[in-house]
């Protein structure tokens, strides 16, 4: 496709810019009541943007298309918006960009047949191709968020307290299961080597059941602290759980001390 002519379509849709939008709104009846929570939402200019994927369009300029696509994707992504809309408003502005196009050649009949072809072309394999990018940015960047998300969700559900240099408490609340138990271990772990802990006390008071593998983990936890060379200490067991351990025939002789409350262990280990 001809300069001269790229340039003919380009001032045809910049000067029918105000018509080319209220046509995409009516072939977006979805998106058309979304466009202003979408502004206020990502501050995306739907309206602004789709314009500047019709000049892409035209033009053919792959290398900005792309980083506008990614742009976009992250936009959408950070803003949890809904990927169907982004879909739909796509489909529609390539719909209204074919309907534009051949209302332009029955203006201009002097047009050649032969410039369709490289015209379907470029236009569709533009737009695919922003959509393609757009999907992708959208994915890894959601990706990164989920993985962030999990990482301090990890964080927070292994609060380990620095109370001194050398002593820290952790206290844990809520259910624990094979994987949180994992998590655990890695976190106790890491943290002992990072911050030299002489001595973790292990709050349990917030634990009303252990299942007997996750017990066993836990044994094996605290085997792993001792061989770092950190003394742990056992606080809030309650009876449920005593119960368990007993019947599994475990102990915590040699392993760790157990105090009855974590006020008790900070004043026993703390304040005297």
């Amino acid at each position: 496709m001809g300069l001269t002519l790229k340039k003919d379509y380009v001032e045809f849709f910049t000067n029918n810019r105000s018509e080319f939008q209220d046509n995409l709104l009516n072939e977006a009846k979805n998106v058309r009541n979304k466009i202003e929570e979408i502004q206020f939402i990502g501050n995306i200019d739907l309206l602004n943007n789709a314009h500047k994927l019709v000049m892409y369009a035209l033009i053919g300029n792959k290398d900005e298309l792309d980083m506008f696509a990614e742009k976009e994707g992250i936009s959408w992504a950070s803003h949890s918006l809904t990927l169907a809309f982004k879909l739909e408003w796509v489909q529609a502005i390539r719909r209204t960009i074919w309907r534009f196009l051949q209302r332009y050649d029955q203006e201009n009949p002097i047009n050649e047949p032969n410039n369709f072809y490289e015209l379907e072309r470029q236009i569709n394999e533009t737009i695919d191709q922003f959509l393609n990018t757009f999907f992708l940015s959208y994915s890894e960047y959601k990706d990164q968020l989920i993985e962030e998300q999990r990482t301090l969700v990890e964080n927070l559900s292994v609060p380990i307290i620095p109370i001194t240099s050398k002593v820290c408490v952790l206290p844990l609340i809520g259910h624990i299961d094979m994987s949180r138990s994992s998590t655990i271990e890695e976190k106790v772990l890491l943290e002992i080597s990072k911050l030299r802990i002489g001595t973790l006390v292990i709050d349990l008071s917030g634990i009303a059941e252990m299942e007997p593998e996750v017990i066993e983990h836990m044994m094996r936890i605290i085997e792993g602290a001792n061989m770092m060379g950190c003394e742990c200490v056992i606080t809030g067991l309650r009876p449920e759980i005593v119960r368990k351990v007993t019947k599994l025939g475990l102990t915590f002789e040699h392993k760790a001390n157990t105090k009855a409350t974590l006020q008790q262990a900070l004043e026993d280990y703390f304040v005297s």
